[in-house]
């Protein structure tokens, strides 16, 4: 009676361990995950618009349709990165993504921003130089840190009526998305 319940045990934690296992890696093993997908649209160094799908049509971002999207790709190779303007009046947030497509960093309009938007990306090696005042940043800067040097920053903005969106889309469009001169 003892060895079944101890071959019961055996067998249920290798089973949980060969699904943890498995769940974990499957991320990684995707060629089309969502870093794959958002690196197919030329956002090096620009806000670029991420057209929302008709009703019928794909979608292969998942995007809900009552929301507008901009992404921008930054390289902190080439120094910290910056996502700096001025949004419109209603809800808007800011997803930063790393290359597993896991969100590093998220903010809305309604966490004491406002409406402008001043968004820093530093790596480690950027931050620790900040840190000792070696890189002049403006005042007002918000800063995030990345543990790698390649992510995407989603904008999302919630136009109150359909009819507002192309103002809404013109905003996103007029966000700079650029690195910061060290």
């Amino acid at each position: 009676m003892v060895r079944t319940g101890l071959y019961v045990l055996a067998g249920t934690l290798l089973g949980l361990a060969i699904h943890l296992v498995v769940i974990l890696a499957l991320p990684a093993l995707a060629g089309n995950g969502l870093f794959a997908r958002l690196a197919e649209i030329d956002t090096a160094g620009k806000t670029q618009l991420i057209p929302v799908p008709a009703a019928g049509e794909p979608n292969p971002f998942r995007l809900d349709p009552g929301l507008s999207y901009a992404v921008c790709r930054l390289d902190l190779r080439s120094g910290p990165g910056e996502l700096a303007g001025v949004l419109p009046v209603g809800f808007w947030s800011v997803a930063i993504y790393d290359q597993t497509g896991t969100v590093i960093y998220s903010t809305t309009n309604r966490d004491s921003i406002g409406q402008t938007l001043d968004l820093g990306v530093f790596d480690p090696a950027q931050t620790r130089l900040l840190a000792e005042q070696k890189i002049n940043i403006a005042a007002g800067l918000l800063i995030v840190e990345s543990r790698t040097d390649d992510v995407f920053v989603v904008v999302r903005l919630a136009p109150p009526q359909p009819v507002m969106r192309p103002r809404y889309e013109a905003q996103l469009a007029k966000l700079a998305c650029r690195n910061i001169r060290v």
